[in-house]
């Protein structure tokens, strides 16, 4: 297969060992699951020796790793290829062609597109990790798999789809577009090996942020929509009644297959979110996203350029 396909699929597979930490926790923030003080407090007990049970084993860091890790390098590698060829096809009409200094416009057009193209497999990884890092007691991404597959089929599996398809697309543009334009703008032919190694990073790590800056609302949405079954609560049935979690793992089939058939649209959710929470439940956790963002980011591009460079040369 092509040189960027290799080189997108590795990086998109270390990008995600890298990230996977900062990720649950920006994951379980969407959700509603913690709140951003609880990981101060868990930071500090763990301090003292004494850390929370919810984290106590350093594996709880790799939860919902394993969907991401098959998943995203395979998407990585197809959106790379479909970004390379599209800036070709939208700059010189030939898909092999890749120009030297694209205009603005056409670099987000092709990043947009290539978001499109990953829909097939980004959509289920993003709702198998979602889950997977909500889900208490917690359960295996193969588990949550054999869950969706059961009660909802491949339907299941590309819960929250339209809204992740959204996101890809505009996210992707806007990755790709400040990525290439900040390399413009910061690297010149005179920069020594380590001044380009170092100026790729800082490249990197800007166009994870500006990225996730972009579209984190969406995001937000979209980790809503994929875990709604798992983070909402019934209304009271009294005064008197507490609300009760809508779906557990001890609950029985039946409840969890209405759940899954009974979930209301993504416009119903975003809305509801907004009644119960204010405009601030759609930037909760940029913080957290915008580190992880910077730090996967930054290492994603820099194994990728040099991928490309012991691979094409």
């Amino acid at each position: 297969m092509s040189a960027d396909f290799w080189a997108g699929y590795v990086s998109g597979a270390i990008g995600i060992l890298v990230g996977n930490p900062l990720d649950i926790f920006k994951t379980q923030i969407q959700a509603g699951r913690v709140e951003s003080k609880d990981l101060i407090t868990d930071a500090a007990a763990s301090d003292t020796g004494t850390p929370s049970k919810k984290y106590r084993r350093w594996t709880a860091f790799a939860r919902g790793a394993a969907a991401p890790i098959l998943g995203y390098g395979a998407l990585n590698a197809l959106l790379f290829v479909t970004y390379n060829r599209s800036l070709a096809l939208l700059n010189t009409g030939g898909a092999n062609e890749r120009p030297e200094r694209p205009p603005a416009w056409s670099i987000w057009t092709a990043g947009a597109l290539g978001g499109l193209a990953i829909f097939f497999v980004s959509a289920p990884t993003e709702t198998v990790k979602c889950r997977a890092q909500v889900s208490d007691p917690p359960q295996s991404s193969l588990s949550v798999v054999r869950e969706l597959w059961k009660h909802g089929g491949i339907r299941g599996l590309y819960l929250g789809g339209g809204i992740t398809s959204v996101r890809d697309a505009v996210g992707y543009g806007f990755y790709f577009w400040s990525y290439e334009l900040s390399k413009r703008s910061l690297t010149s032919e005179d920069d020594t090996p380590n001044q380009q190694a170092l100026k790729v990073l800082l490249c990197g790590g800007l166009a994870g942020v500006v990225t996730w800056a972009s579209i984190f609302p969406l995001d937000v949405i979209k980790t809503r929509v994929q875990t709604w079954d798992l983070t909402t609560h019934r209304p009271a049935t009294n005064a008197g009644n507490a609300a009760q979690p809508l779906l557990r793992t001890e609950q029985p089939a039946a409840t969890i297959k209405h759940a899954m058939a009974s979930r209301p649209s993504t416009f119903h959710i975003a809305r509801e979110a907004y009644a119960a929470e204010g405009a601030s439940v759609f930037f909760r956790g940029l913080g957290i996203c915008s580190a992880r963002a910077f730090i996967v980011n930054a290492v994603q591009w820099a194994v990728y350029e040099w991928m490309m460079k012991q691979l094409v040369h």
